[in-house]
Order: C-alpha cells, then sequence, then structure tokens
C-alpha cells in the first residue's frame, strides 16, 4: 500500500503570526507578555494559541514583570517567550542581565520601532540593535537574530530557542515593524522536519548535582525545578552550586565561562547570506540587515543592470557580530556601504572590523519610513565614481 505524501500547508502570514506560529513549533509552551506596538499581535495570537496546545499565557502588569514571568518559567523546564518593542525591551534589560548571569534559556522578541522613549510607536526602526547587545551592565555575551522576511522569521524563531536551549542563554530577535507587519505566502514546514535542540539535563544524582560546574562545551546541565533538584539561583556571581562568591579566581572563571561557551558555539550561532560577493569584479560591499537588506538586495541588482559590480553581505546573526565575514570584506573591496534605519549604529561595528583596510560609508534614515533601493543606488553610483 503506498502512502500518499502530505499535502504543504501554504499560509498567507504576518510576520508577527509566523513568530508565533513557529514559537509553538519549537516547543513554547509559556508565554508571559504586556503589549506594546509594533509587537502586540504576537500577545494577541499567543492568548489564542497556548491554550490549544496545553501551553499557558500570561498578560503582566509590565514588561517587568513579563521578563520575569518567563524566567520562572524557564526554570521549571518550560520553554518561554515574551514579545516587545523598544521601550519595553529598555524595561526588561535587568532581568535580561539576570537570565545572563544564571543561565536561564529564554526568547524575546523585539519588534523595533523609533525612538527614543515612545518616538514612533507604529513605524519601522532599526534602532535596538545595539541595546541588544549591551542593554544591560557589565560584560557579558549577547546573541541577537535579525531575519528579513515572514518565511525568516519563522526559521529565526525556531532557531532562537534552539539556541537558548542548547547554550544556556536569552535570545533576542530583533523584528523591524515592516517584517513584523508585512504579509507573504510561506510554506509552513511539517513538525517531522523540524529540528529541535534541548537544554542539557543533569545525568547525575541530585546530591552530586553541580548547577554551574564546567563542562567541555562551556554550558552546565540544567535541572528543573520541582524535579527533586535543589539549588541556589543568583544574579550575584557564584561558585558551582550557585553560592553568592566573590573570590576574584571564582569571579573570573565565571565571567570567561559565559563568554566562552558563545565563543565555543559560533558555528552553530552564526548565520549569514552573502549576494554576488563571491564575482570577482565585485569592488563594493554593502552591509545591510532586516528589511534594509532587502532594499539593498533591490539596490545591487539595479547596480549590476547597469554595469556597476556590487555585492551584499546581510547578517542573519547580528550578535555575535560575524567579525570573519566582515574584515575579509574589508579587504577584498574597494569600499564598504552600510545600510540601515538608524543613524549608524552597525556601521560603527563594520568600522571597527575593517580597521581601515577600505572607507565605510552610510545610507541611514530615521524618518519612520523603508529606505528605498533609489536612495542606496544613488550612493552606489557615487562611490563608483570615486
Amino acid at each position: 500500500m503506498s502512502v500518499q505524501p502530505k499535502s504543504p500547508i501554504v499560509k498567507l502570514l504576518q510576520g508577527n503570526e509566523a513568530c508565533a506560529e513557529a514559537a509553538i513549533a519549537a516547543g513554547c509552551r509559556f508565554f508571559g507578555g504586556y503589549p506594546i506596538s509594533p509587537s502586540s499581535e504576537i500577545a494577541e495570537h499567543m492568548s489564542v494559541r497556548m491554550p490549544q496546545v496545553g501551553g499557558r499565557f500570561i498578560q503582566m502588569e509590565d514588561e517587568i514583570a513579563a521578563m520575569g514571568c518567563i524566567l520562572g518559567a524557564a526554570m521549571t523546564g518550560a520553554k518561554a517567550m515574551t514579545a516587545t518593542s523598544g521601550p519595553g525591551y529598555s524595561l526588561k534589560q535587568e532581568n535580561i542581565g539576570y537570565a545572563i548571569m544564571a543561565e536561564i534559556p529564554c526568547v524575546i522578541v523585539n519588534v523595533m520601532r523609533g525612538g527614543p522613549s515612545t518616538g514612533l510607536p507604529t513605524m519601522p526602526a532599526q534602532a535596538d540593535v545595539m541595546q541588544a547587545r549591551w542593554g544591560t551592565h557589565g560584560d557579558h555575551p549577547a546573541v541577537a537574530l535579525v531575519p528579513a522576511s515572514v518565511r525568516e522569521v519563522y526559521d529565526e524563531t525556531i532557531r532562537a530557542f534552539n539556541i537558548s536551549e542548547r547554550y544556556r542563554i536569552p535570545v533576542t530577535l530583533l523584528v523591524d515593524e515592516i517584517i513584523a507587519h508585512m504579509r507573504e505566502r510561506i510554506v509552513i514546514p511539517d513538525q517531522s522536519e523540524i529540528t529541535l535542540w534541548e537544554r542539557p539535563r543533569p545525568t547525575v544524582p541530585p546530591e552530586q548535582y553541580l548547577p554551574y560546574g564546567e563542562t567541555p562545551s562551556g554550558v552546565p546541565p540544567m535541572a528543573d525545578f520541582g524535579t527533586g533538584y535543589r539549588y541556589h539561583v543568583t544574579g550575584l556571581y557564584h561558585d558551582a552550586r550557585g553560592l553568592p562568591k566573590d573570590s576574584p579566581d571564582i569571579v573570573d572563571d565565571l565571567q570567561r565561562r559565559l563568554m566562552r561557551k558563545i565563543e565555543m558555539g559560533l558555528h552553530e550561532i552564526q548565520k549569514y547570506e552573502q549576494l554576488s560577493l563571491a564575482l570577482k569584479d565585485a569592488r563594493l560591499g554593502i552591509v545591510a540587515y532586516g528589511s534594509s537588506a532587502r532594499s539593498a538586495k533591490a539596490a545591487v541588482r539595479l547596480a549590476r543592470a547597469k554595469g556597476i559590480p556590487v555585492g551584499l553581505l546581510r547578517p542573519v546573526t547580528i550578535w555575535p557580530f560575524p567579525e570573519g565575514p566582515v574584515e575579509d570584506l574589508a579587504k577584498r573591496m574597494r569600499h564598504i556601504l552600510v545600510v540601515e534605519m538608524n543613524l549608524g549604529q552597525i556601521a560603527q561595528e563594520v568600522e571597527r572590523v575593517a580597521h581601515g583596510l577600505c572607507p565605510v560609508h552610510r545610507v541611514n534614515r530615521v524618518t519612520g519610513e523603508p529606505i528605498p533601493p533609489e536612495q542606496i543606488l544613488e550612493k552606489i553610483e557615487e562611490l563608483a565614481r570615486s
């Protein structure tokens, strides 16, 4: 008897809806949030879908509490997520720092809008990329992913959960308002096609368990609260048992392990796309991400139609920053052009990594409007003449 192949599930989804559905596919069963434009559709969608899949949805009194409640849920073993925008993301930073120190996996979706303060509540920007790296204080690792399409929102939401669970770290999904609210036709993968990573679990009895002990990967096993494992969780520097310590050796070892576990996993975490950069004639490289990369791609096509050799490097993982690809770009190009809806947050990183190998130029917009391909093409043509 032949088995009929499953028909693909095709949907016309908004970016925020794709994010919510992907979270469920990734195993998210707890959502704690507080409504804020332009991310509110994620919470609305999860309020309906969580009970349908046996999960829990809760609207908290503010963004601080929303972040705190997902940390509590994650400590019990649940995959947990919250969603917000720039002002709410600012409020979450203290608890994000706590999650980094206590190594609590969770996913934070930040649908970016113009700022500072309440700024442009319903209009796009890429204003929070530096906040995603340095929003909480101290030296610490950070992982942030920047999708550029509705399908990529779906895929990167799943990847955000996978990275968070495997490396015991909060992961931010930075989605600018354009991607969050646009609708695109996407094919939803069957659950059997989705690879899910789980957090490391203890293999020793409770009396031998070290919640923050050293491991070859730098990631200690994580026991769920309520399963017989009792241990101390704190935002203070702590020893392998989780007990607060201020010994210089313990502080230094913990700080370096937190950084090292992400450095060791960079081959799984880092992701980027290159367009036309493999062509030997490319002499001008564009760095762009999110919806700005869509405009940049169109500008590349227009420029090449005019005979101007140009290529595109599009980071999907914005943190850790793709230093290797950017440095290689700087070695091969006469110019680098950074396109972003802010006044140069990632351009500064590109300049740092390029360290003078070639000049770095900018196309910026902070009006609450997307950057059109024609504005990028105009700068490309100017650089091509230089």
